[in-house]
């Protein structure tokens, strides 16, 4: 009977606002908790076939849902270790059981922000007992990416790195010009010495001098040099690296390489301008230029002038803290300004956002509404950055549950109004028989 629809169609209503008022409660409850995505309540008519000019009520259904993919505001910190993502995607994390298992058993999750500090065994992990993933590097810093499609190559991040690390100097840049006079007929034959401090493989600070001399002619002008390299950490010091190079005088060419011939011990490689050998400590590259360009060697008529020198490689430092940068880095900063990349922490996306499975301390996991995970470098395709020193508030707008809360309240007096007229006219009709 069309009665009895309406009574059923109050009770639903009732059932469904009492819904509502759940999410509007926990969205409420957690509107500080950082990282926090508001819960939803959406609600779907039901509808009963209707026939002969009878009317059935069918009711109401909710529907609820976590609004992952709503952004809170990032709140700056004072800890190098809090970080949140500037845009879409999640930061990858694991429980306490999942560090010690394989990666086929771990409990893969997501968090949009998290604060981490290093625990007693240096791994970074946050209050609530979520430990951050990442891709390990190895000892020369590139980042061991593995597969983008599932999580089997990311493992627990520790910074449990030693006190003191160095890194060896493996390349030098020169850009310096060579005086055209000196390789003129009538020259002094003066060379001119570079020294270049480099660092060996323990740290310590070595010294490569190039002596650049110049081809003196009996006339006219060479427009060459012969070059030597020797390293003071060599016993004799000897020369461990030599070529001759030649430069243009032509009308638009002048000053810019012509030939390069390597000596013994030397490679070059005319495609990246780079001069190869080994010092005592390893193999070296350093940068000289290419043919037909001048912005390594030049010679022109100028004074001799080492205008850039660059150089990698770090001394000996003490480690001074653990930072992680907007690519998702995690570096070791030492007190000589030398920074070691220990981990690179990808951004996880997936097609449905909402669609995740929400577990407890704002975490969540795959499901097969969310469709399957993508490992996306930080600030590429679909995903955002991360930012550090930072930390994502709730998205919960008060003003807006508040609001919320009123209409739901009056819904729910609304729908027990229509139980309560129902009532009254079942006892009508009770009374007929009186």
């Amino acid at each position: 009977m069309t009665i009895s629809s309406a009574l059923n169609a109050g009770v639903m209503g009732l059932s469904v606002n009492a819904t509502r008022l759940a999410t509007i409660s926990d969205n409420i409850a957690n509107s500080s908790t950082n990282g926090y995505k508001r819960s939803e309540t959406d609600f779907s008519s039901m509808v009963i076939s209707q026939s002969g000019g009878v009317y059935s009520a069918g009711g109401v259904r909710a529907d609820t849902f976590k609004e992952v993919g709503a952004l809170g505001s990032l709140i700056s910190t004072g800890n190098a270790l809090d970080i949140a993502i500037n845009g879409g995607g999640m930061i990858p994390v694991t429980d306490l059981f999942g560090v010690e298992q394989s990666s086929t058993e771990r409990d893969f999750q997501m968090v949009p922000t998290g604060g981490f500090y290093p625990d007693e065994n240096g791994n970074l992990r946050t209050q609530s007992g979520l430990f951050l993933l990442g891709w390990p590097t190895d000892a020369a810093g590139a980042v061991l990416t593995g597969s983008r499609d599932s999580s089997s190559g990311l493992v627990p991040v520790n910074v449990d790195v030693a006190q003191f690390s160095a890194s060896p100097t493996r390349n030098i840049g020169l850009s310096l010009n060579l005086p055209a006079e000196s390789t003129t007929a009538g020259g002094t034959g003066e060379a001119f010495d570079l020294p270049i401090e480099y660092y060996d493989n323990l740290g310590s600070p070595q010294t490569l001098t190039y002596t650049f001399s110049p081809n003196v002619p009996a006339s006219g002008a060479s427009n060459s040099w012969s070059v030597n390299v020797v390293d003071s950490a060599g016993d004799p010091l000897v020369s461990i690296a030599s070529f001759d190079v030649s430069f243009n005088d032509s009308d638009g060419n002048g000053g810019s390489i012509s030939s390069i011939t390597p000596g013994a011990g030397t490679t070059y490689d005319a495609a990246t301008g780079e001069m190869s050998f080994n010092v005592v400590s390893g193999p070296m590259t350093s940068f000289i230029g290419k043919v037909g360009e001048s912005d390594g060697l030049s010679q022109l008529a100028a004074p001799f002038s080492p205008y850039n020198v660059t150089k990698d490689g770090a001394p000996i430092g003490d480690i001074q803290g653990i930072e992680i940068n907007q690519q998702g880095e995690v570096e070791a900063i030492f007190n000589s300004g030398f920074r070691r990349t220990l981990y690179q922490i990808p951004v996880v996306d997936v097609p449905n956002a909402n669609g995740l499975t929400a577990r407890n301390n704002q975490a969540y996991s795959i499901s097969a509404e969310s469709g399957d995970l993508y490992l996306w470098d930080a600030g590429t395709g679909p995903v955002g950055d991360y930012a550090g020193y930072a930390l994502m508030e709730s998205s919960t707008d008060i003003a807006s549950e508040l609001t919320s809360l009123i209409e739901t309240q009056r819904a729910y007096s609304s729908n027990a109004k229509i139980i309560q007229t129902v009532d009254e006219m079942l006892q009508e009709t009770t009374n007929l028989k009186r």
